[in-house]
C-alpha cells in the first residue's frame, strides 16, 4: 500500500519533526504573513535607524554618501554597515515568532549541542574543499583588493558581520519560513521549496549581474535547497548555517567578485558581474562545489554515532 505523504515526510526526514514541533501550537497562515510582515517592517525600521544615526553623525548629505557605500558594499564600512542591517532581519523574525506564535525563540535553531557540533562540522568541510580547490590552477588570476594590514584591522568585525548575516537568513528562511510552513503542510515541495525560491529570487538583480542575474538566482536556489535538506535531515540550523557562514566568508572576505559586496575581500576577480562569458563557467562550476560539498556535509551530520 502507497504511504500518504505524511507519513513518507516523516520517514524521509524523522530530526525534522522535533524542528517543527514548536511551530504546530499556532500554524495558522494569517499568522505567517503577519509575521512576514513584522520582519519586513523590523528589517525597514533598521535601515531607519542606521540613517538616523548616520545622519545625526555626518548630516543629511553625509549620510547620503555613507548609505550609497553601503548599498554598494564597495568599501569595508561600506560592507560592514550592509552586514550589519541584518540584525533588523533577525530581530524582525524573533519578533514574529514571540508575538504571533508565542513559541520561545531558542525554537528557530534547534538543539544547542547539535546546532554547534553541525556547525563545525559544515564549516571544516568547507574549509578542506575550498582549500583544495584553490590549489586548482586558473586562467583568471585573483588581485590584491585590500592590504593584508588593513584587512586584519576589520577581519574581527567582518567575521561578527557575516555570522548576523547569514544567522538572520537562515533563522527567517530554514527556520521560520520552514518551520511554519512544514507545521501545515506535509510536502516538501512546500517547506522546502517554497522558501528556496523565495531566497533565490531575493538575490535577483539584474542591475548589477546583467545577464547572469537568473542563473544566479538558479545558484542560489540550489543552495537554498541544500541547507533546506540540511535542516530537514538534522533538526536545527546547524549545518546549513554553517554552509551558509563558510560560503559567504570566501566570497566576502577571501576572493569577491570586482563589484557589489566587495569592500572587505582581500582579492578580487578581474572580471565583471555582467560578464556572462567569463563568470558562466565559474557559476557553474560553484554549483557544482555546492553540491558536492552539501553531500560530504550531510554524510557526515547523518551517519549513526
Amino acid at each position: 500500500m502507497r504511504q500518504n505523504d505524511k507519513t513518507a515526510g516523516k520517514m524521509q526526514y524523522p530530526a525534522h519533526q522535533a524542528f517543527i514541533d514548536p511551530a504546530r501550537t499556532r500554524p495558522q497562515m494569517w499568522r505567517l504573513l503577519a509575521g512576514l510582515g513584522v520582519v519586513l517592517a523590523v528589517y525597514i525600521g533598521g535601515f531607519v535607524i542606521i540613517m538616523g544615526i548616520l545622519t545625526l553623525i555626518s548630516g543629511w548629505d553625509g549620510a547620503q554618501s555613507w548609505m550609497n557605500r553601503m548599498v554598494t558594499g564597495s568599501t569595508p564600512t561600506g560592507s560592514l554597515l550592509l552586514l550589519a542591517s541584518f540584525i533588523g532581519m533577525a530581530l524582525g523574525t524573533f519578533a514574529a515568532v514571540w508575538l504571533l506564535h508565542r513559541r520561545p525563540i531558542g525554537t528557530l535553531f534547534g538543539p544547542r549541542p547539535r546546532l554547534l557540533r553541525d556547525f563545525a562540522i559544515a564549516v571544516a568541510v568547507c574549509t578542506v574543499v575550498f582549500g583544495l580547490m584553490s590549489l586548482i590552477p586558473s586562467d583568471m588570476e585573483p588581485r590584491a583588493s585590500l592590504t593584508m594590514g588593513l584587512w586584519l584591522s576589520f577581519l574581527p568585525l567582518a567575521i561578527v558581520g557575516i555570522l548576523v548575516q547569514t544567522g538572520a537568513e537562515e533563522v527567517l528562511f530554514r527556520g521560520y519560513l520552514q518551520q511554519q510552513l512544514a507545521a501545515r503542510f506535509a510536502s516538501p515541495l512546500v517547506w522546502m521549496v517554497l522558501p528556496s525560491v523565495l531566497f533565490a529570487l531575493a538575490h535577483y538583480n539584474p542591475a548589477e549581474m546583467g545577464g547572469n542575474a537568473w542563473l544566479i538566482v538558479g545558484a542560489v536556489g540550489l543552495f537554498a535547497l541544500c541547507a533546506a535538506d540540511l535542516t530537514a535531515v538534522t533538526g536545527s540550523l546547524g549545518a546549513a548555517w554553517g554552509l551558509h557562514f563558510a560560503n559567504n566568508t570566501v566570497a566576502i572576505l577571501i576572493v569577491a567578485l570586482d563589484g557589489p559586496l566587495s569592500g572587505l575581500a582581500l582579492y578580487t576577480l578581474p572580471v565583471s558581474p555582467m560578464d556572462t562569458v567569463a563568470l558562466r563557467p565559474l557559476i557553474i562550476h560553484d554549483m557544482l562545489a555546492t553540491l558536492a560539498i552539501w553531500g560530504i556535509i550531510r554524510f557526515l551530520v547523518t551517519r549513526p554515532r
